[in-house]
């Protein structure tokens, strides 16, 4: 016979006050592990969406980034005359040839200095990133030396406003415009004209070039076009792949990290947990006696006391998750270890770390009220009777 479900419910109800604060530990916890993730989370889907599946990427054979590769003008060329790729609605190719740099600028918040992306692109640059927009001002004109930033730099460096100027390669670059890229990479990087950005920072050589397939089952023949090739020693990604590539090292980072900090806190957790349903054992003694006295089992008195843990485990879950849920709206700003490139990205809730969030809380529910409940289903009924 099992004993039931509202019995452990009403049991928790009665001790409010120690079912709270144990519950709160653990939410606490669970905050930590699912803020983690869902940073994490945060980054790789901010690094994916900047690429688009039909893009294709090429960099220098070797390179990890953009900033590493460098493609010669004469290869680059050839690249963007493959018959893999797009034609726009004036007939010309949808590729783009750009080069990348860091430049560092001055944060609003902290008055430091942080790396920022400076992509030199051509016209279709923008025709191939259907998620950058402009938000505010003009494009810069071809063949000057205007810029236009992403909103999270305009949003989040000093002097980085329409009307006002960037000194960098012994020249001045006036702000016309702020692009919103979405929850992309892009969002924290500067775009001007490549023509003039690459001989003010004394480049001579592209960093990337960025096509647009026809069909994306195209791009398997582009590749093998591309890398077959001696003359261009280079290699071709799926944009998509690449991006999530970037974000690998800083996510593991910050997986191990939370998982690391998590593990020290919920030993916590669950000896709070532990304690508490010690004291529930003790001060039900007689109770404990009566019910095996009317016929319940060891095994339903066990089962009884772990669900009552279980239950805490879940509140506290529950309650972490909420908590986290909120990070949604915030903002987080970080160094992108691929490439030290300051890089703003959101927390990202999913259904499977709301899972993963509520399983761990159960988990430490699980493994604080099993030796209790072991020593409630142990008891000798002859001697808890005594007792009351």
């Amino acid at each position: 016979m099992a004993v039931p479900l509202s019995y452990s419910w009403r049991n928790l109800k009665t001790r409010r006050l120690t079912t709270a604060l144990t519950a709160g530990g653990m939410a606490l916890v669970v905050f930590v592990f699912t803020a983690t993730l869902m940073l994490a989370e945060g980054l790789r889907q901010t690094l994916v969406s900047t690429g688009s599946p039909g893009n294709a990427i090429v960099l220098r054979k070797g390179s990890e980034t953009e900033v590493q590769s460098g493609i010669e003008r004469q290869a680059a060329s050839a690249m963007t005359t493959r018959p893999e790729i797009a034609l726009g609605g004036d007939g010309a190719v949808l590729a783009a040839r750009e080069s990348v740099v860091l430049f560092g600028l001055t944060k609003k918040s902290t008055g430091k200095v942080s790396n920022v992306v400076i992509r030199g692109t051509e016209p279709a640059g923008m025709a191939l990133r259907p998620q950058v927009r402009l938000a505010a001002g003009r494009l810069p004109r071809p063949g000057t030396s205007e810029i236009m930033i992403g909103t999270a730099v305009a949003k989040g460096f000093a002097k980085a406003e329409i009307g006002q100027s960037l000194r960098f390669g012994k020249r001045d670059w006036p702000i016309v415009g702020i692009f919103d890229a979405g929850t992309t990479g892009f969002a924290s990087e500067i775009w001007g004209d490549a023509t003039q950005l690459m001989p003010a920072f004394g480049r001579n050589a592209y960093s990337i070039v960025l096509a647009s397939l026809r069909e994306p089952a195209l791009f398997d023949a582009y590749k093998e076009a591309i890398e077959a090739d001696p003359r261009l020693q280079a290699e071709v990604w799926r944009e998509t792949r690449y991006y999530e590539k970037q974000s690998d090292m800083m996510r593991k980072f910050l997986t191990v990290l939370g998982v690391s900090l998590t593990m020290i806190f919920s030993l916590g957790a669950m000896i709070g947990a532990m304690i508490t349903m010690y004291s529930a054992v003790a001060g039900r003694v007689p109770e404990i006696g009566t019910l095996r006295a009317i016929g319940f089992t060891r095994g339903s008195i066990l089962a009884a006391f772990l669900l009552e843990s279980m239950f805490l485990g879940l509140l506290g879950g529950a309650a972490g998750v909420g908590l986290a849920a909120g990070l949604s709206f915030l903002t987080f700003s970080t160094t992108n270890f691929q490439t030290f490139s300051e890089l703003s990205f959101r927390f990202a809730m999913t259904p499977w770390i709301v899972g993963l969030s509520l399983g761990f809380s159960l988990f430490m529910g699980v493994v604080g009220g099993f030796l209790p409940a072991v020593r409630a289903a142990r008891m000798n009924i002859v001697a808890a009777l005594r007792e009351a």
